[in-house]
């Protein structure tokens, strides 16, 4: 009965996380925006108003509506309300370029964008809204989320900043006419396991950008799975700092979705700058604080890092990028707090695994499978071959949170799975306790005169030097071995070692193959919009370097 009973829970649709805490948590905090809060009450009724007016305007199951938005409490509000109200919610970053936002309006058919009245986002949709086919853009008054003297404040000092439009052009509406004399909400009915919540576009690491099909049951259950795994979060007793993008899938699970279903207040920072952060920490004490490990580093680098400012953290939970062990061990002592390696992908809402934080967790790894959870690793050679424990293939997955499919690409698709596993393109093994450990993407393997090398491997030998800060690897040409491994690193501040100098401590590392070609020292990485070490471009970098290779 009591499994039954869980399965019914995990296929409710996501709106249910909020309804729940609605009723339970009503005179709670749920949000608080630079010190000005809602609670679950006030927050369930701005939901179901902003859903009546989607409604309204046409919204009907299967709508696409585009959130572009900053980490504001309309990300929260029109991510529930499109739900509610039957549409998918597409997400969008707000630094997307007018390319970008053209290329995922069309493919997703995306009709309805929800922007801020800030110029920087609003001008680019507005720019590209014709031509891509998007009908309505609802604008949002950043003023309206400020408390009153820093909104009359914004709208006195920060007039450059404000969006220009009109709302006689038959595309803009507005936050308060969306909103006005709404009639009541209309239910919809939900096949949860079946109807797509959430079109979350991958990274296009590998390819153009694809929109992965996440039902409602899949993001529902996801915050579950996390919930039930960590073992260690109290329902209604949860303070989440959330300063991880809301577009991006790991933070619409671990500091939305999660937080939602505890009752949690959620803490969101609009953007990641290291000093305000640190004192946001300080002042609002938050108990949970998902990041990426650029994050993480930074903080414990940073010399205005206080210690009992961050007192009131009791679990850090890292994803979007590899942790390397020197960092979580500096983190832990520098805090006191676990932090815990998570790992997944968009197309699996996101999170597969995750280390334990009351249990044992194992260096290198990423930690065993969530609930309800099973992982294969399967041969790179016979992909329908599933190997044993310790032997290293690509890693496949099956659970309720992996998605449906790419949207409007079956070939895509169909070869995204085997066997009914979704292929996760990762290379990985699990130990004989269960612990899943990745060696690297197949697409990021270097091969090197025959032999198989793994940038993370490099990776991880560097940041056994102290003075390294930050390593990425990645291969280049080679006339003689075909490709070759070469390394870029920044430094710790004060520490002045050079390239050679760490070709050299390497020498005891890593194997001669192994060896980068080249360690280049920098000021600075290229990173991604979530704030993680991206290699793209450093591989356009040396393409640009050696165009005839």
């Amino acid at each position: 009965m009591l499994q039954r009973m869980e399965q019914a829970r995990a296929a409710s649709p996501i709106t249910e996380l909020l309804d729940r805490s609605v009723a339970a948590y009503g005179g709670k905090t749920a949000l608080n925006f630079l010190g000005r809060c809602w609670t679950y009450a006030q927050l369930g009724g701005l939901v179901d108003r902003a859903a009546a007016g989607l409604q309204r305007l046409g919204v009907v199951p299967g709508t696409r509506v585009g959130l572009c938005l900053p980490n504001t409490p309309y990300s929260v509000i029109f991510y529930f309300a499109v739900l509610k109200a039957g549409g998918i919610v597409v997400n969008f970053s707000p630094l997307y370029v007018e390319r970008e936002l053209k290329h995922q309006i069309r493919d997703s058919g995306t009709t309805i964008m929800v922007v801020p009245d800030l110029r920087i986002i609003h001008s680019r949709v507005a720019a590209v809204a014709e031509e891509a086919g998007l009908k309505t853009i609802i604008v949002c008054p950043f003023a309206g989320i400020l408390s009153p003297l820093k909104g009359l404040l914004f709208n006195l000092f920060k007039r450059k900043d404000k969006a220009v439009y009109d709302t006689s052009d038959g595309r803009h509406v507005t936050l308060k006419t969306l909103t006005a004399d709404v009639p009541a909400l209309k239910p919809v009915l939900v096949d949860a396991e079946r109807e797509v919540a959430v079109l979350q576009y991958t990274g296009g690491t590998t390819g153009v950008p694809k929109g992965a099909m996440l039902t409602h049951a899949a993001v529902a259950s996801n915050a579950r799975q996390v919930i039930d795994h960590v073992d260690c979060l109290t329902p209604g007793g949860e303070r989440v700092l959330g300063v991880l993008p809301l577009f991006h899938v790991f933070a619409m699970t671990t500091v939305m979705n999660i937080p939602i279903a505890l009752g949690a207040e959620i803490i969101l920072v609009p953007r990641f700058q290291l000093a305000d952060l640190l004192k946001t920490i300080a002042r609002t004490r938050p108990t949970l604080f998902p990041g990426v490990p650029t994050i993480y580093g930074a903080i414990n680098n940073a010399p205005e890092t206080q210690p009992q400012d961050l007192a009131s953290l009791k679990l850090c939970i890292s994803g979007g990028a590899p942790l390397p062990v020197e960092v979580r061990h500096r983190f832990e002592a520098l805090t006191g707090c676990k932090l815990v390696e998570g790992y997944g992908l968009s197309e699996t809402s996101p999170v597969l695994t995750a280390n334990p934080p009351t249990g044992i967790i194992k260096d290198g790894s990423v930690g065993k499978a969530v609930p309800q959870t099973v992982l294969e690793i399967r041969s790179l050679e016979d992909p329908t071959r599933i190997l044993g424990v310790g032997e290293k293939g690509e890693v496949c997955a099956r659970g309720p949170q992996v998605m449906l499919g790419y949207w409007n690409r079956p070939e895509e698709t169909r070869s995204a799975f085997v066997d009914g596993a979704f292929r996760t393109g990762d290379v990985g093994y699990v130990d004989a306790d269960g612990y899943l450990f990745l060696v690297d993407r197949i697409k990021d393997v270097i091969l090197c005169g025959g032999f198989n090398v793994y940038p993370r491997m490099i990776e991880e030998a560097l940041y056994l030097h102290p003075a390294v800060a930050e390593a990425v690897v990645i291969g280049v040409p080679d006339p003689y071995r075909g490709q070759a491994p070469k390394a870029f690193v920044t430094l710790k501040a004060g520490e002045t070692v050079t390239g050679d100098d760490l070709r050299a401590f390497l020498i005891k590392q890593v194997s001669k193959v192994e060896m980068p070609k080249e360690v280049e020292v920098r000021d600075s990485l290229p990173r991604t919009l979530v704030g993680k070490l991206s290699k793209k471009e450093l591989v356009d970098e040396e393409r640009q370097r050696h165009p005839q290779s």
